[in-house]
């Protein structure tokens, strides 16, 4: 689809742009721009930021510079012009839009996140196939939480109450927060976000919103706009949506589930299945592939140090690599479907990963599996829970695997994986400086 932005920003009578950029950590970094400044800079490289933004990490320091240019030089953005859409909460008309940086000789910014997914994609273009997505994404609705030494707590509804027990599935328990929901789904109409399905997820006051399924890039940059739409509506609420792995103690944890599936490019076939309408060895060896590359990829689908409080049995989260048939207890759900609608599910990545480094590493491993022509294991009949976990159970075991594994360096760029370790060691540190309450309680006058 092309777009001229020039028509576009006139017809709509536009006055400031909001450009764009996903860091590590999926936050939006960038510039806002009245909109004829916007149009100038599009033109002639105007539009700048310095490289170090990639090198940020979630907590806003910067990493030292061993594998960013020393200078703190600039890069340039370029607007994706499919992109842009208007931004529905202001009162003002403001557009958006997502950019890819690149240097000045015109090369991608290869530690940009979305430069990361596309340099997946290219390998996929070159054997004609298109990877399809469908992300569900969980999140939590919280009370607002000034003090972050208090824990969360589930916010008030319509009835004048807080959830206090869990409401699967519970359509009274949604509607408690209708003018929230019926928000969110306006401003990503406005937005030209597909979703589709709203339910309640076990948690109390947990949430989930599946959308509908489309190519890889397009459904992440629509992942990474809804997260900043869901968190900017709950905030006009006078309460919090967080996408947090694990954000209560007794709570379940946030999920992103990715449901995959591969087509050839030029006749749409669906070559997860055979012509007999059975599992094709195309697919189970992106299984296989899953199954081996996923536990060294677990940083970019477990980023921080919370998230792998999500990850722990019987908890609707997935502890190793096996996978079944509709079975909700593996890291990888094939669910019951027609040979065209075949599809995986990957259950393994956090709501709190990017989306573009998270469908990064999923295709990855697909297609290391491909490509390798890896076998899977037997599915599972009954629960995965029984079997040995072999998850990496912490972010520094994360980074070890994911720095031993030449082949994900190869294809998520060596530049790439050293920045994203320097980040999440620069991020791990700085959590080990704090004391919990835990340790004060247990440890203060019993050791």
């Amino acid at each position: 689809m092309t777009v001229d932005l020039e028509a576009w920003i006139r017809e709509r009578r536009i006055t400031e742009v909001e450009c764009l950029v996903s860091d590590l950590s999926g936050i939006a970094r960038g510039k806002i721009l009245p909109a004829q400044k916007f149009l100038r800079a599009t033109r002639d490289q105007g539009l700048r930021l310095p490289e170090s933004i990639f090198g940020q990490t979630v907590t806003g320091e910067y990493i030292d510079e061993i594998d960013l240019d020393p200078r703190a030089s600039d890069v340039f953005l370029r607007p994706v012009a499919e992109t842009i859409r208007m931004v529905p909460w202001y009162a003002e008309p403001t557009a958006q839009v997502i950019h890819d940086a690149h240097y000045f000789d015109g090369t991608p910014v290869d530690i940009a996140a979305r430069a990361v997914l596309r340099r997946v994609l290219d390998l996929y273009a070159e054997k004609g196939w298109t990877p399809i997505v469908a992300p569900e994404l969980e999140f939590f609705l919280v009370k607002v939480n000034e003090d972050p030494d208090y824990p969360l707590e589930p916010p008030v509804g319509r009835s004048g109450r807080p959830e206090t027990a869990r409401q699967a599935y519970g359509i009274d328990a949604v509607n408690e927060f209708d003018p929230l929901f019926e928000d969110i789904y306006d401003y990503c109409e406005a937005q030209e976000i597909d979703v589709d399905t709203l339910i309640h997820e076990s948690g109390a006051a947990q949430m989930e919103i599946n959308f509908n399924h489309g190519e890889a890039m397009a459904l992440a940059d629509q992942t990474f706009l809804f997260k900043r739409t869901v968190r900017q509506a709950a905030l006009d609420h006078k309460i919090y949506a967080t996408f947090m792995a694990k954000p209560m103690q007794y709570e379940p944890g946030s999920s992103m589930h990715m449901h995959i599936s591969v087509v050839d490019s030029e006749t749409g076939q669906n070559l997860f299945a055979g012509k007999d309408g059975k599992n094709s060895d195309f697919f189970l060896n992106f299984i296989g592939g899953l199954q081996k590359y996923v536990p060294p990829s677990m940083a970019l689908f477990a980023p921080y140090v919370n998230s792998y409080r999500r990850l722990v049995p019987d908890s609707d989260a997935p502890v190793n690599v096996h996978w079944g048939v509709d079975n909700r207890t593996t890291g990888f759900r094939v669910p019951e479907s027609r040979p065209e609608s075949r599809r995986v599910e990957n259950r393994v990545p956090g709501a709190d990963a990017n989306p573009y480094l998270a469908f990064a590493a999923s295709l990855a491993c697909g297609y290391l599996g491909l490509v390798e022509e890896l076998e899977p294991s037997k599915p599972v009949e009954g629960s995965a829970y029984n079997l040995a976990a072999n998850l990496p159970r912490h972010l520094e075991d994360a980074l070890l695997r994911l720095n031993r594994s030449k082949p994900l360096r190869d294809i998520l760029g060596q530049r790439f994986i050293n920045v994203l370790t320097q980040v999440k060691e620069q991020e791990s540190k700085a959590y080990l400086q704090v004391i919990s309450a835990w340790e004060r309680q247990y440890l203060l006058l019993n050791v």
